[in-house]
């Protein structure tokens, strides 16, 4: 069985992610069968629009039907670490055409639907639209939807310092900071999801899309609702205050001087992430703000290479991350700096230097307008 599954019904392109046992974490390959079928999809007379879930592993579920229930976890993490301490080049390969397939989303000529149940977490996010105006990003109740890079030492990438720039007021800097796990309707809240349904109907909206095509479109964006927000709404006061500050130091210093439990459950939360990916998070989701989405994923690229190579080997924070979530599954990482007081001005600007000249980029071919 393929680890990405596709088929034209009516006049619909279907892809379902097809590898439920890694959450659908995605490979190398994955990314460049998504590329092709995308690619070839954006020029066919035939399809009117396109739409994307994943294989759930629910054992349940009607045979030949997807049982949804998981989205995608992001990028293949066991390939990174495995990769980057064999100085495997498909980790480099894994980027660039995993960046490029995020700017070909963004910019898909036609209407683009991602079903976020489940499981929706770093590259996933890199695959589901970005907001862009053709594209419709329905969550439903099981959503659990997340950019937790600095748990294992990374940054929020896929374009993640673009779309959490856009979040409104400071929760992109909150939710990248913390890698908060947030359901579909504070997605909503926050800019990242259009529209909540619920999952039990998903399987039949999936089928309309096939039958109705663009007028079942029409009738999920009618159908597709805004629900309370529990999680970020009742701490949009707090949460662009402290996330507002001017450096990671500040915010974290804040927390741990306010009272209410938020406030020091979230400063407990920022101490044990990486210290210095924290500081370099908080920069890049700013720099972003002024950014479109092609120099974003230039800036990226250029610091997911930094991640794995300023300091090579087990020496790397993202190696290392890793390892003590994925590999040994000690869940005690030993960060480098420590402390979130030790990271030094020079150490994050390290990351935001490009490792090539502009002609040489490896996305140099992403066009400017986004």
């Amino acid at each position: 069985m393929a680890d990405v599954d596709y088929e034209i019904r009516g006049r619909a392109g279907l892809i379902t992610l097809n590898r439920p046992k890694a959450l659908n974490a995605l490979s190398l390959g994955m990314v460049r069968t998504l590329t092709q079928v995308l690619l070839e999809w954006s020029e066919h007379s035939g399809i009117d629009l396109v739409a994307i879930r994943g294989m759930g592993k629910d054992p349940s579920a009607p045979s030949g039907s997807a049982p949804f229930g998981a989205f995608c976890a992001g990028g293949d993490i066991r390939f990174f670490h495995q990769a980057a301490l064999a100085g495997d080049p498909a980790l480099e390969d894994f980027f660039t055409e995993e960046y490029a397939l995020n700017h070909l989303v963004h910019r898909f000529p036609k209407p683009y639907l991602v079903f976020m149940d489940g499981i929706v977490m770093g590259g996933g996010m890199g695959i589901a639209g970005h907001g862009a105006a053709h594209s419709l990003r329905i969550a439903t109740e099981r959503t659990k939807m997340a950019m937790p890079e600095t748990a294992i030492g990374l940054f929020p990438d896929v374009g993640g310092g673009w779309f959490l720039a856009r979040c409104p007021g400071r929760i992109g800097e909150y939710l990248a900071l913390t890698g908060q796990v947030i359901d579909g309707a504070a997605a909503m809240a926050a800019g990242l999801a259009d529209g909540v349904v619920a999952s039990a109907d998903l399987p039949g909206l999936w089928d309309a899309l096939a039958i109705q095509g663009t007028r079942g479109l029409a009738n999920l964006r009618t159908r597709a609702a805004a629900t309370p927000d529990t999680q970020l709404t009742p701490h949009r006061e707090a949460i662009d205050h402290f996330f507002g500050l001017p450096d990671v130091p500040s915010i974290v210093q804040a927390l741990e001087s306010a009272t209410g439990d938020w406030a020091h459950e979230t400063a407990t939360v920022l101490r044990k992430r990486s210290p210095l990916m924290l500081h370099v998070v908080l920069q890049q989701v700013r720099r972003a703000r002024d950014m479109i989405l092609a120099d974003d994923l230039r800036l990226e690229r250029g610091m997911v290479r930094h991640c794995f190579h300023l300091r090579p080997g087990t020496a790397s924070e993202t190696v290392e991350g890793i390892r003590a979530l994925a590999v040994d599954k000690d869940h005690a990482p030993r960060w480098n700096p420590a402390r979130i007081e030790d990271v030094t001005p020079a150490m994050v600007q390290a990351f935001f230097e490009s490792p090539w000249p502009v002609h040489a980029h490896p996305l140099r071919a992403l066009d400017e307008e986004s």
